[in-house]
């Protein structure tokens, strides 16, 4: 298996994860207050969501990727 179908495979599943779930959340943490030796840390939950085009993007790239690279000359 060559370098070209594993890009296309991941670009496929990622395209399919994208429509599937739509969006995807993850913590971050920042540093609200530092006065001297105490430190007051807050946790900001962040959600992206994944545009339908992407996704579909994304699986059509793949596609072509299998195709163009499936072809030995």
């Amino acid at each position: 298996m060559n370098i070209t179908r594993i890009v296309a495979i991941l670009f496929i599943v990622g395209g399919a994860l994208g429509l599937v779930y739509g969006s995807f959340s993850y913590t971050k943490d920042t540093t609200a207050l530092k006065l001297g030796p105490i430190e007051l840390k807050v946790e900001e939950k962040e959600t992206v969501n994944v545009p339908v085009w992407a996704g579909i993007g994304a699986i059509v790239v793949g596609a072509v990727l299998l195709a163009v690279g499936g072809k030995k000359g």
